[in-house]
């Protein structure tokens, strides 16, 4: 009885702690911060924002903007988005990036300067979050601000997903505020802006014509390479292996030759591909949706082998105006030959069409940029270095119609868009793209919720019971962990309690919504089991070692179990951990996220142990000692069941039942249970317990269970001793028979 009232003391003191600091803290009020574009304009360079700027000038306006210059010539402005729009991350603070805006409303650039994000400074690697937010870059918002176009969506980063689309969302809104603003350009305010003249592709001009024509007035542009040149070009960038692997022994040898041309144009289409064929390609076209053909002859293939292993064609990729397109194989038709009788024999050639969700403008200048891969000594990877080759439509093909200066009846932007814009949150919109998740989640935790309350059904079939068990823990892990990266760590609660002492917003949270209902369903699971229902079942870095140990056990591998009086005093090393973390957030949230990393469940569950070795080697020996001592890191390291634990004291009910014969005499819960939650007096410790259920197993168990043994003997000698009648049971019937025909007689 005095451990367990010396795990109460220890509860009661954290309890206190807790809300000591609380107090404390709550009397800090934020501190309202200027803008920092001043100080942080020292860590951009202005042609890493506008191509060929060569200085800022200074910030103006509240808030400030400042010009970006080439010589006299202005070329846009520079911003902060944290100075216009809401920007804070996962971590709860801002996040701040320097965007570069022409006076079209167009962005010409992206920096990422300053941010807190625990998954981006250890975990994922910073240039594929900013690769992500690059997809921005060419955008001419001033359309969006106009309500013309929707706002473009960034692609999604798997484990950093709020990170990636708060930082898209913050940018593409303080863009537009911006714009509206008019100080980009007088007549954009409101986001209205004069269009520069529009050029449409000429459908009228169809005529046929032949190779050396459209090779002559560049409807068809070529890049010619030499074995020699491309093996300078790698020498020249400081990649002297790939240069001594040429492709041929001569270097006079074609390294390729390589044609580009739009087949949707018509007249450019009927020449190359025969009339039936260009029908074939238009009946494929959507309205506005443009083909390209890309042909090559010599040593090196355009195509490689990559489409075959993964759907890509990675040798080369369709450029414009900031963006890439990589083709894919369902978009791909494999050419014979080309139509026109001059043509050369190639020896590849293919038709691409540009996927529908690409933007691409077939009237303005783009780029085939061809990437050539060789092997090197000693690296991983191969080495690779590209060559562009440049294309513009020729005039002919084009059909200009000169703006008009919009009237006071088409000022006015699209309501539905501005809408869409200005009042849906950006957390709306990421729980409409997650309907599909969102929706499974909440099966998967009414499933469990079916469980706890029908407890007493399924532990007495103890065979289903495994199967379920064994089955959730699989789910959890494999859906909620590695695929939907569902994991709750302890950085959660820390960026709680900052936001409640600092500016606390809902939708910040409301931005993870697999996160939020998982919290939601902890917190009421909270004040009916304890931390039982997270720790037991939903948490994916426990279903990985429990699962595991099982495999261990089956495969004999020998269980250790701790000595009582060790284990007891092992087990408040989480509480401590806990309690530095939560000291020190008070001090710097980014300190305390990185010393979170005591988890290793950003290692194992979110990067899927792709992370630096010191990160693998620490999450792989967790995972190796719970093969010995079943779940090892729950029982003795985990900061956030301890987190639970504190608040889950407060529980309302007692689901575990007992007998009192439990401890004295009676130990086998106590050495069975698989975190040995169980004292040997008898009582479950609720803040170690993870509600596994395994002494409910034993409780319902008239073969494993002391008193149950006992009851089913007593029951079982009364059957032998005793009589129907005595036992007040109605008599069978007796059958007779009479002629060989069955009566029967009570």
């Amino acid at each position: 009885m005095i451990t367990v009232q010396k795990g109460a003391a220890i509860g009661r003191m954290a309890l206190l702690f807790l809300a000591v600091i609380g107090l404390f803290t709550a009397f800090a009020a934020p501190a309202m911060s200027a803008s920092q574009l001043p100080s942080y304009l020292e860590k951009v360079q202005p042609d890493e924002l506008f191509q060929g700027a060569d200085r800022f000038g200074d910030p103006e306006g509240e808030p400030p903007i400042a010009p970006v210059y080439r010589g006299g010539d202005l070329l846009g402005y520079v911003f902060l988005n944290s100075d216009f729009t809401n920007s804070t991350g996962y971590s709860g603070k801002p996040i701040h990036i320097a965007v570069g805006i022409d006076t079209a409303g167009v962005v010409r650039g992206i920096k990422l300067i300053d941010h807190h994000e625990p998954i981006v400074l250890i975990g994922i690697p910073q240039a594929k979050v900013v690769a992500a937010l690059n997809s921005i870059i060419g955008k001419d918002l001033g359309r969006v601000a106009a309500g013309e176009e929707r706002p473009p969506q960034v692609e999604i980063v798997s484990g950093a997903t709020v990170t990636v689309l708060v930082m898209g969302d913050s940018v593409i809104r303080s863009a537009v505020k911006l714009i509206r603003s008019g100080r980009l350009n007088p007549a954009s305010a409101g986001g209205v802006k004069k269009q520069p003249d529009v050029k449409t592709l000429d459908l009228t001009k169809t005529e046929v014509s032949d190779w050396q024509t459209l090779l002559g007035d560049g409807s068809v542009r070529s890049l010619r390479l030499t074995v020699g040149e491309v093996s300078k070009a790698f020498n020249d960038a400081g990649q002297p292996d790939a240069a001594s692997h040429p492709e041929t022994t001569t270097p006079e040898d074609r390294f390729i030759e390589l044609y580009v041309a739009p087949v949707s144009v018509p007249s450019i289409g009927k020449t190359l591909l025969g009339d039936a064929a260009f029908e074939r390609l238009q009946s494929r076209l959507q309205p506005g949706q443009s083909a390209v053909l890309v042909a090559g002859d010599g040593a090196y293939s355009f195509k490689g082998s990559g489409y075959v292993r993964g759907g890509i064609f990675d040798r080369i990729e369709l450029l414009q105006d900031g963006q890439g397109l990589r083709f894919r194989d369902r978009y791909h038709t494999r050419i014979a030959a080309l139509a026109p009788a001059d043509a050369p024999a190639l020896k590849e050639i293919a038709l691409f069409v540009v996927a529908p969700e690409y933007t691409f403008d077939v009237t303005e200048p783009w780029e085939l940029q061809l990437l050539a891969q060789r092997s090197s000594t000693g690296a991983r990877d191969k080495a690779v270095i590209p060559f562009n080759l440049g294309y513009s439509l020729p005039s002919q093909y084009v059909k200009v119609t000169k703006s008009v200066v919009p009237s006071a009846a088409t000022e006015a932007p699209t309501v539905k868009t501005l809408q869409a814009l200005d009042e849906q949150p950006l957390w709306i919109s990421i729980w409409n793209l997650n309907r599909v998740n969102i929706g499974i989640t909440a099966a998967a935790l009414l499933v469990l919720t079916a469980i706890f309350f029908f407890q007493d059904w399924l532990v007495k079939r103890p065979v289903l019971f495994a199967w379920v068990r064994n089955s959730y823990l699989v789910f959890t892990l494999v859906w909620l962990g590695w695929y939907a990266n569902a994991q709750l760590s302890v950085v959660n609660v820390l960026t709680f309690t900052n936001a409640l002492i600092t500016n606390f917003s809902w939708e910040f949270f409301l931005a993870a919504p697999l996160i939020f209902i998982l919290w939601a369903s902890v917190a009421a699971g909270l004040l009916f089991w304890g931390r039982g229902p997270f720790c037991g079942w939903l948490c994916p870095f426990g279903a990985l070692q429990e699962l595991l140990s099982n495999i261990a056990k089956r495969l004999k591998v020998p269980q250790v179990k701790l000595p009582w009086g060790l284990h007891e005093r092992l087990w408040p090393i989480k509480y401590i951990i806990f309690l530095g973390l939560f000291g020190l957030s008070f001090y710097s949230i980014s300190y305390a996220e990185m010393a979170a990393e005591v988890e290793p469940f950003k290692t194992a569950i979110i990067l899927k142990f792709v992370r630096d070795w010191p990160f693998v080697v620490f999450a792989g020996a967790l995972l190796v000692a719970s093969l010995f001592i079943e779940r090892f890191y729950c029982r003795y390291l985990c900061p956030l069941g301890a987190a639970l634990a504190i608040p889950g004291r407060i529980r309302m009910f007692e689901w575990l039942k007992r007998y009192p014969e439990c401890g004295s005499p009676c130990q086998r819960c106590a050495k069975e249970c698989p975190v040995q939650s169980i004292h040997p007096e008898g009582q479950i410790n609720v803040n170690e317990c993870i509600y596994c259920m395994h002494c409910q197993e034993l409780y319902h168990d008239d073969h494993r269970c002391p008193h149950m043994i006992q009851v089913r003997l007593k029951r079982e000698k009364f059957m032998a001793l005793s009589t129907p009648e005595s036992r007040g049971e109605k008599p069978p019937k007796t059958v007779v028979t009479h002629n060989g025909k069955p009566i029967e007689r009570a």
